[in-house]
């Protein structure tokens, strides 16, 4: 191809109308990619219900679809001979397959997420390390709205200084392909509930029928009563993990330990609203024990008995004398008159 007097190697004719075909092309489906998704959400809620996952899996199936589409139109335009498509196709696909080892994998895992269920908009999941709820889920990278985390996992990397399971602030993006080198924990996928315990150590002395009653009565006040619970969830729930309706209710379990009683109450909550419930129900069981005149056991040491302790004093232009005895100690002595005490 001749242009501004130079010689253009590998450009003629044929090759500048494709490409200009394949701009025009490239352009119409993006315009109407962005017009259909614009038109989706446009029809849907900003709050994480039904309409709301109608319209993430209808903008991620019109993703698809155009990628799908781009990509065989091009190469629709660019290789009509199928013995040239095969070649470029191979020495492509080897060089992608070796420089964009982490996109592909990343692909990979975003299809799975896909096919099997693994996630959603909206799911509150720990994925590679980072705990919250699922902003918006693409090709390559999962959006993450970061959350704290509860005291027994507080050493865990990177650890955080919210101490328990509500927002940081930070948005993080994590990998797709986190799914095939780590576990993914969904807390709200096919139950949006989750079990919980609460332990309060009490001294052996203490009424502990007391603290057990107050404890269940708490956790049926503050935490979600299963008789208050859709039908739905509870026949879903037994369905799908074999759960008998009277492990559902709040109970109490005891444990000796070397310095105290302790007693946990075990009892099922909202995966969104498990801090406020533990607060409520701990300024409930203080309450009631403060009424009852009961504290709360820890750690303390009795000193049954200590040896006998002698000091060395010297008088004045005395030399130091050794094993003076401390006046009041049992069994020793007074000094004498006169004699500096």
């Amino acid at each position: 191809m001749h242009f501004l007097g130079i010689d253009w190697v590998g450009v003629d004719a044929e090759n500048g109308r494709k490409l200009v075909l394949s701009l025009v092309f490239i352009a119409v489906v993006v315009l109407v990619r962005v017009g259909l998704r614009a038109l989706v959400g446009r029809f849907a809620g900003k709050s994480f219900d039904a309409t709301t996952q109608l319209r993430f899996w209808t903008r991620q199936g019109i993703s698809l679809v155009a990628a799908v589409v781009l990509v065989l139109g091009l190469l629709s335009i660019w290789f009509n001979d199928p013995t040239r498509l095969a070649t470029a196709f191979g020495l492509v696909s080897a060089g992608v397959a070796f420089a964009l080892q982490q996109v592909i994998t990343s692909l990979a895992g975003y299809l799975v997420i896909l096919r099997g269920n693994t996630f959603t908009v909206g799911d509150r999941i720990s994925m590679g390390g980072v705990r919250g709820d699922v902003m918006r889920l693409g090709f390559v990278q999962t959006t993450i709205m970061e959350m704290g985390q509860p005291p027994s996992v507080q050493g865990s990397d990177p650890a955080m200084w919210v101490r328990s399971r509500q927002f940081t602030g930070r948005i993080v993006t994590v990998s797709n392909s986190q799914i095939f080198s780590e576990p993914v924990y969904n807390y709200s996928r096919d139950f949006p509930f989750i079990w919980e315990e609460m332990a309060i150590p009490i001294t052996y002395q203490a009424d502990r029928a007391y603290v057990e009653r107050t404890l269940v009565e708490a956790a049926r006040l503050h935490a979600t009563d299963p008789d208050t619970m859709a039908v739905e969830a509870k026949a879903h729930l037994q369905a799908t993990f074999g759960v008998e309706p009277i492990e559902l209710q709040p109970r109490v379990y005891w444990r000796i330990t070397d310095n105290w009683m302790e007693l946990t109450v075990r009892f099922i909550v909202g995966t969104h609203q498990i801090r406020g419930a533990k607060d409520a129900m701990t300024r409930h069981v203080i309450a009631r024990l403060d009424e009852a005149g009961i504290g709360i056991a820890s750690a303390t040491y009795d000193i049954v008995g200590l040896p006998p302790l002698r000091v060395e004093r010297a008088g004045r232009g005395d030399a130091p004398q050794a094993g003076t005895p401390i006046a009041g100690t049992p069994g020793v002595g007074t000094p004498a008159a006169g004699q500096p005490r």
